[in-house]
C-alpha cells in the first residue's frame, strides 16, 4: 500500500482546518496533516491536537512554515481571500503542490500571477471549485455532454443565496466588504461560472451586468433600531435576520436543526459546525452569547460596514451565439441553485436540494433523475476534491481541471464587476489579453 500523502495547512479555519483537513481523519491511509500555520492560537492548537502534529511543525505565519523547509508534498491554503497569492507563490516555489481555496485571489493580476507561476514551476495548483467533484454536478455535466438536448441555445442559472447565509457571510461576515475581501459575485459565483465554463465548453465573447445593494443598509429601517440584536431591538423577535435567532435560539432560523444534530450524534447545546463555529471557537451557548454581544456576528444587518451587492445579474454571449443569464441574490427563502438549459432537441431543468435533473425531449420522452444527496460539504464536493487531490499527488490520475481553466471563471467574475460599475459591455477577448499582459 502507498504511504499517506503528507500535507500542510496554511489557514486552519472553517475551510482549511475543518472542511479539507478532516479528510485525513476519515482516510488516514490516504492523507496525513503534518504541519500548520495560523496566527490564531486556538485554531492552530485545535488542528495540531486533532492531527497529532509535532510542536516543531506548528507556526504562527506561513512564512515561518515555508522557511522550515518542505514538510510534505502538498499544501492546503485556505487563508482569507486577500492573503492567497503570496503563500501560494511561496509554497509552489518551495516544492509544494497546492490546493488553494477559491477565489484564487482578490485581484485580477494576482489570479494571473498564480496561473503563470504554476505553469512555470510545473506544480499542481488546484483551485477549490468543489462543485465539479459533487455527484449532482458531475451527473449534470454527464447529461449535457451526452448531447441529449442538442446544441444549447440559452441557459438560465440561478445562485439563490438564502437570507440567513447572506446575513452571515456577506453582511456581517468576512465577505461583507469588497475592500476587505472581494466582490460578492467573485466570492460566491466563481463556483457557478466554473460550472458554466465546464458545461458549455466554449468561450464567452461579450458580457454585461447590473446589480446593487438594495436592502441590507441603514435606510431600510427607522432610527429606533439599535446597532446590535442584543441591545433591546423592538423588532428582534420577528426579524428573520436576528443574530439571536440564527446563533442562539437557532430553531427559529433552522427549524428541525436540533433534532438533526441529535440524530447525527452531535451536541445540540454546542453545535460545532458551520456557521456556529465561525462566530466563536467556544460554541457553547455562553460562548455564542458572548460572541453576538461583542463580535461582528451580533450586529444588526442594517448597521454593518457591508458594501457588497445583494443581487446581481450577468448576461453572457457565447462564441456560438448562445446566451447565458446568471442571477445571484441574497434574498432566497431556501439555499439552492437552479438552472435551465434549452437546446435544439429538448430542455433540461435542474435544482439542488432536492438534487433533481429533469430532461424533456421535444415531442418525445421525459426523464427525471434524482441524485442521492451527500451528507458532506457542498453536496460531496469537499470530500471529492480532497480525494482527487490526494490521487493526483500520488500520480494515480490527472487533475480534473487546471489552474488555467479555473482562471476563466475568475476573469468572468472580475469582468462582471467592471461591467456592473461602468455600465459597459465587456469584450472578453480584449479583457483576457489585458489580464495576461498586466501580470
Amino acid at each position: 500500500m502507498p504511504k499517506p500523502v503528507e500535507l500542510v495547512v496554511i489557514g486552519a479555519g472553517s475551510r482549511g482546518g475543518i472542511a479539507y483537513a478532516s479528510y485525513a481523519l476519515r482516510h488516514p491511509d490516504e492523507a496525513r496533516i503534518v504541519g500548520v500555520a495560523d496566527p490564531d492560537p486556538i485554531r492552530r492548537a485545535r488542528l495540531a491536537e486533532t492531527h497529532d502534529i509535532d510542536d516543531s511543525h506548528c507556526f504562527t505565519t506561513w512564512e515561518a512554515l515555508i522557511d522550515a523547509g518542505q514538510l510534505g508534498q502538498g499544501a492546503i491554503i485556505a487563508t482569507q481571500d486577500q492573503m492567497h497569492v503570496e503563500p501560494a507563490l511561496a509554497a509552489m516555489a518551495a516544492g509544494y503542490d497546492v490546493l488553494l481555496e477559491k477565489p484564487m485571489a482578490d485581484t485580477l493580476e494576482g489570479c494571473v500571477q498564480l496561473v503563470q507561476a504554476a505553469e512555470r514551476t510545473g506544480r499542481n495548483l488546484q483551485i477549490c471549485h468543489v462543485l465539479r467533484y459533487a455527484p449532482f454536478w458531475r451527473k449534470l455535466h454527464e447529461v449535457l455532454e451526452s448531447g441529449v438536448i442538442g446544441e444549447i441555445v440559452t441557459v438560465e442559472h440561478r445562485e439563490n443565496v438564502s437570507y440567513w447565509h447572506m446575513a452571515h457571510s456577506f453582511v456581517r461576515g468576512n465577505w461583507r466588504n469588497k475592500g476587505l475581501s472581494t466582490p460578492m459575485f467573485l466570492a460566491k459565483c466563481c463556483h457557478d461560472l466554473d460550472v458554466l465554463v465546464w458545461n458549455l465548453q466554449q468561450p464567452v465573447t461579450r458580457l454585461s451586468s447590473v446589480g446593487s445593494l438594495l436592502h441590507y443598509r441603514a435606510e431600510s429601517v427607522g432610527p429606533e433600531i439599535p446597532l446590535r440584536c442584543t441591545d433591546g431591538c423592538p423588532i428582534e423577535p420577528a426579524c428573520p435576520f436576528s443574530a439571536i435567532g440564527a446563533y442562539l435560539d437557532y430553531e427559529r432560523t433552522f427549524p428541525g436543526a436540533r433534532q438533526r444534530l441529535i440524530d447525527a450524534g452531535l451536541d445540540p447545546e454546542a453545535p460545532n459546525y458551520w456557521p456556529f463555529n465561525v462566530i466563536s471557537p467556544d460554541v457553547s451557548r455562553a460562548g455564542r452569547q458572548r460572541a453576538i454581544e461583542s463580535g461582528p456576528y451580533g450586529r444588526c444587518v442594517y448597521h454593518c460596514d457591508n458594501d457588497v451587492v445583494d443581487h446581481q445579474t450577468v448576461l453572457m454571449e457565447l462564441e456560438s451565439g448562445a446566451s447565458v443569464t446568471l442571477v445571484m441574490h441574497g434574498h432566497s427563502n431556501q439555499e439552492n441553485r437552479s438552472m435551465r438549459y434549452d437546446g435544439i432537441k429538448g430542455t433540461l431543468r435542474a435544482r439542488v436540494d432536492p438534487d433533481v435533473i429533469e430532461v424533456n425531449i421535444h415531442g418525445g420522452r421525459s426523464e427525471q433523475i434524482a441524485i442521492e444527496p451527500s451528507p458532506t460539504g457542498h453536496g460531496g464536493g469537499d470530500e471529492g476534491i480532497m480525494h482527487d487531490f490526494v490521487r493526483v499527488l500520488r500520480g494515480e490520475i490527472a487533475p480534473l481541471t487546471t489552474a488555467r481553466v479555473s482562471l476563466e471563471s475568475h476573469l468572468l467574475a472580475f469582468a462582471a464587476e467592471e461591467a456592473r460599475l461602468s455600465g459597459q459591455v465587456i469584450a472578453m477577448a480584449d479583457y483576457r489579453a489585458h489580464a495576461e499582459a498586466m501580470a
